[in-house]
């Protein structure tokens, strides 16, 4: 683990409009602003946005998303492109985040990942979410003490969630779905993989909770419970481990982007409503606002309202 020696004012987990607009406004405010993200998501795949104003040909999300990117930088933001995995508080009071074999420090953060609930297309998925089936390793845990789980994953936000899952459960395995996992063998040594193809989940006529899953090889796997935990870590994750509100896979805030966790701001995709660039810029701009009155007062620059 490399661990960054510079405490930033500001980290911003995310690099689209939201997160871009929230660096920008803080770093203009005189702070030390990073911004980590791991590529566009959906906005870059965009084909052409023609709704945003500024832009009388239109633009493709991918050319928003760089321009956003070299905009930062400019200004002399931090921009790192890293898999984010983990956020925790130190005894400082300030914000730890694990991005790869990477750690950086921050003294208020904003979360601006998007909002993405990946599923695989697995038969009989849908019917057990809640009932074994679940998409987050932290909030159900517990319910698996001594039991046997597996995790359907191919990357490292799938070993993250395995590491949660073996201080309670008495097995852990990983089943890559038939996705490629050369990343997860280069970084996994705890963990058997499994890369074939599931067909089908399948559970108890008594209880309705799953007990097995089925390849597509014919070869049945019992299990007490199944966690999902495709591409990366979003918002919802990031929230759920950290304590944070949400109102179903949404994050949860004030007029100000504040969540219910002090020196959090949440902005974007992940906070609900209209999923448009231009509520993201918006938002972005108050969380950043709101970031520098937080860090501010922390500060001791001028009273608290």
């Amino acid at each position: 683990m490399v661990e960054n020696k510079k405490i930033f004012d500001l980290a911003v987990i995310g690099g689209g409009p939201a997160g871009i607009s929230a660096a920008i406004y803080a770093r203009r405010g005189n702070f030390e602003v990073l911004v980590l993200h791991n590529g566009g998501g959906s906005l870059e795949k965009a084909h052409k946005i023609e709704n945003y104003y500024g832009f009388k040909d239109g633009i493709s999300g991918a050319e928003l998303y760089n321009e956003g990117l070299l905009q930062a930088e400019n200004l002399g933001i931090a921009v790192k492109k890293l898999e984010i995995t983990h956020f925790e508080v130190n005894s400082d009071g300030n914000f730890e985040i694990l991005a790869g074999e990477q750690k950086f420090e921050a003294k208020s953060l904003v979360l601006a990942t998007g909002n993405k609930k990946l599923r695989p297309k697995i038969k009989g998925l849908q019917d057990f979410e809640g009932k074994g089936v679940s998409f987050c390793a932290v909030c159900d845990a517990f319910f698996y003490r001594k039991k046997n789980v597996v995790i359907i994953g191919n990357g490292k936000f799938a070993l993250s969630e395995a590491d949660v899952l073996a201080n309670v459960a008495s097995s852990v395995k990983i089943l890559t779905n038939g996705e490629n996992c050369d990343e997860l063998k280069k970084l996994n040594t705890k963990y058997s993989i499994d890369e074939r193809k599931i067909e089908e989940i399948k559970g108890d006529e008594n209880s309705g909770l799953v007990n097995s899953l089925v390849f597509f090889d014919g070869e049945i796997l019992s299990t007490d419970g199944i966690f999902i935990a495709l591409g990366e870590a979003g918002a919802a994750d990031f929230a759920k481990k950290a304590g944070i509100f949400l109102d179903g896979d949404k994050i949860k805030t004030d007029e100000k982007m504040q969540t219910n966790f002090p020196g959090i701001f949440a902005c974007g995709d992940c906070t609900g409503g209209l999923l448009q660039v231009s509520k993201a810029v918006f938002e972005g701009a108050l969380a950043g606002l709101s970031a520098i009155a937080f860090l501010r007062n922390k500060a001791g620059k001028y009273p608290k309202s």
